[in-house]
């Protein structure tokens, strides 16, 4: 069985930008090119954090996040709002 990693506390939406994230087949390297491309420069490791929920997100990723997800900040907050195709 696989180990499962420990999620934080430090953020709400960790999880939910994984869920989303994979419903629109980007990974992470693909996130991180488009939130640079919007001015967020950060490492995988920090990606890894804030979908882990160890690390804090700033108004500005969030707002980056749910607008390549596709999402609004509500869904990104409740991906259950995502209707499942």
């Amino acid at each position: 069985m696989p180990k499962r990693r420990s999620v934080g506390s430090e953020n709400l939406i960790g999880q939910n930008v994984i869920l989303l994230r994979k419903r629109a087949g980007i990974n992470q390297d693909m996130l991180l090119s488009r939130l640079q491309v919007r001015g967020i420069d950060i490492s995988q490791t920090t990606l890894s954090d804030i979908e882990g929920q160890k690390r804090r997100v700033y108004d500005k990723e969030l707002l980056a996040l749910a607008d390549i997800l596709g999402v609004s900040l509500e869904e990104l907050f409740h991906p259950s709002c995502v209707e499942e195709e």
